[in-house]
């Protein structure tokens, strides 16, 4: 028992020495939470960014209090990092845009060859609809 934990424990620092471009991940292969994933065509990105950066799916849910909230999934198919912004923008059952603070651009990353969720919940219960905007940023 010793002799195994000893070997793992040896298994994790090597690995937390090596630095390597991309993650292994394990998963529940029976989920319990199921995605709400959607068709969907209300993500833009520039041209430069989406030879780089890929919308792998979006899933939406309602929180208990009634608002919209959008979890999109991204995967970088390049091997090195790409940086870039992005921007919910929401609208309502009649898809008139709802401008207020939740709109504002955030920078983040993605790791070569990963993968990442980014989320956005609507800033009220009026919003019924959205779009996401992803830009490139320049290194």
């Amino acid at each position: 028992m010793k002799m195994k934990l000893a070997a793992l424990f040896a298994i994790a620092l090597a690995a937390a020495g090596c630095h390597s471009n991309s993650v292994n991940s394990v998963e529940n292969a029976q989920k319990v939470g199921q995605r709400n994933m959607i068709a969907d065509q209300r993500v833009v990105t520039d041209m430069k960014l989406n030879r780089k950066v890929w919308v792998i799916g979006i899933n939406t849910a309602t929180t208990p209090g009634g608002v919209l909230q959008v979890q999109v999934e991204l995967a970088n198919r390049n091997k090195s990092l790409q940086r870039f912004a992005y921007t919910f923008e929401w609208f309502d059952i009649n898809g008139m845009a709802i401008n207020n603070v939740m709109s504002a651009t955030f920078p983040d990353q993605i790791e070569g060859g990963e993968s990442k969720f980014i989320s956005g919940i609507a800033p009220n219960q009026a919003c019924k609809d959205f779009r996401l905007k992803l830009l490139a940023v320049d290194e």
